[in-house]
């Protein structure tokens, strides 16, 4: 199960002012993300490097597929990543193996390495079935798995809907959701009448 790049050539896409400013600093996508992150790119290519050497069928979700979706990325220190259930056990093995520390929580398990990226395993069944809907892609220079489009979505959407969560991360959440949209003006139409009316419709 090796990844390719996207048959299509389309690769990360940074925020429109990134590209002028990394050239200018003579600096890549990938050293972008590894100087905000002190050293993240490593963390996040061990996790990749490992998941698709022992076959476990995964994709990120949340910010970071976002990233791939949206037209004009954020760099985020959190990768959220989901793997098939009977995997859950395995994952966590090789991981420990391979040098991450975790910690279990009721409805995931977090992984911390050497750098400030933070890797959170979701165990909600939810997300069970996205890593057999996953794509390859490539954010901050790095080859990884993400959600499909409209599963990225409908996990934004089932973040933003949990009034549990810090106001600030729904808010993070609602603002990821109106980048989809704006990017994938059809999405819109997937929104419930209670978002339709935080999210301006696309022209």
């Amino acid at each position: 199960m090796l990844l390719n790049p996207r048959a299509d050539g389309r690769s990360f896409k940074t925020l429109a002012w990134l590209p002028d400013l990394l050239h200018l600093w003579g600096m890549t996508a990938k050293k972008f993300y590894d100087w905000q992150t002190a050293g993240g790119t490593d963390d996040v290519m061990r996790l990749v490097d490992c998941l698709e050497r022992a076959d476990i069928p995964w994709c990120a979700i949340g910010g970071v597929a976002v990233n791939h979706w949206a037209a004009e990325p954020m760099v985020t220190q959190d990768v959220d990543f989901v793997v098939a259930t009977e995997a859950v056990e395995k994952t966590l093995l090789i991981l420990s193996e391979a040098g991450f520390k975790h910690e279990k929580f009721s409805w995931s398990v977090n992984f911390k390495g050497h750098s400030k990226v933070s890797l959170q395993l979701s165990t909600e069944d939810f997300y069970q079935e996205f890593p057999a809907r996953s794509v390859p892609a490539d954010v901050h220079g790095i080859l990884l798995r993400v959600a499909s489009l409209e599963d990225t979505l409908a996990g934004k959407i089932m973040a933003w809907s949990d009034t549990e969560r810090r106001q600030s991360k729904r808010i993070k959440d609602l603002g990821d959701i109106a980048r989809l949209v704006e990017s994938h003006p059809h999405l819109w139409a997937q929104l419930s009448e209670d978002l339709q009316e935080r999210i301006e419709k696309p022209s």
